[in-house]
């Protein structure tokens, strides 16, 4: 296993940036005013959903915050790939941060780049240059994994994907969700996508997905009581 600070790479010739972050994420001494962003792709904006929630409003409305200023922001876009990700976040999270002290990012993304034909090496890579990124920027990161589909050969791809981006996430302390394994052959969450003429999930699916992140140290890492 590589350790941390060194260079991978990877089998396409893309290199894993080095890991040095400039900056450290502090929780504010005094009054908290969080500004919370997700940023990724249509299972983030919550497209689907009947009642319009989602998986990261579920998150927010079971999320405990007396005595801090939460304020959240969804910035999920449907089809939107590692690479998109990666080239919009901190020109649309910056201005959600204007008024925080403390500025926190969600990311989430996955099967778009794996119906594109994104390398996993290049997938990584553009998650390691996203957490670098908001590391160095003193921004707290925490990153929910792609969901699993019907399709069994997409379904192959993905834990591929998902090994990478929980590697690149292990190496850097970030916490990573895997929403995969457990919804792998789960039946309310097939049955949810199989009633989907988009094949994403509904109410049940991504609650699934919120109970997921909830249980994932969630109130640990915004540094809140329970």
């Amino acid at each position: 296993m590589m350790s941390e600070g060194s260079v991978s790479t990877q089998s396409d010739g893309h290199r894993e940036p080095e890991f040095n972050p400039s900056a450290e994420f502090q929780v504010i001494d005094g009054p908290r005013r969080v500004g919370l962003c997700f940023v990724g792709d249509e299972y983030v904006a919550g497209l689907g959903d009947p009642k319009a929630l989602g998986w990261v409003s579920r998150v927010v409305a079971r999320t405990p915050h007396a005595g801090v200023d939460l304020a959240a922001y969804n910035l999920g876009v449907r089809g939107d790939s590692s690479t998109d990700v990666l080239a919009r976040w901190q020109q649309e999270a910056q201005p959600r941060w204007r008024t925080a002290n403390e500025r926190r990012l969600v990311v989430g993304f996955g099967m778009q780049d794996i119906e594109e034909g994104i390398s996993t090496a290049r997938s990584r890579l553009n998650l390691a240059n996203i957490l670098d990124d908001a590391s160095s920027s003193a921004i707290a990161t925490f990153v929910v994994g792609p969901a699993p589909s019907l399709d069994a050969e997409t379904n192959e791809r993905l834990q591929v994907l998902v090994d990478a981006q929980a590697d690149v996430c292990s190496r850097r302390g970030v916490t990573y969700v895997d929403c995969f394994r457990p919804l792998l052959g789960h039946d309310q969450w097939q049955a949810d996508l199989s009633a989907s003429p988009d094949g994403l999930p509904g109410q049940a699916g991504y609650g699934l997905i919120a109970w997921l992140v909830l249980h994932a140290g969630w109130q640990n890492w915004l540094n809140l009581d329970g």
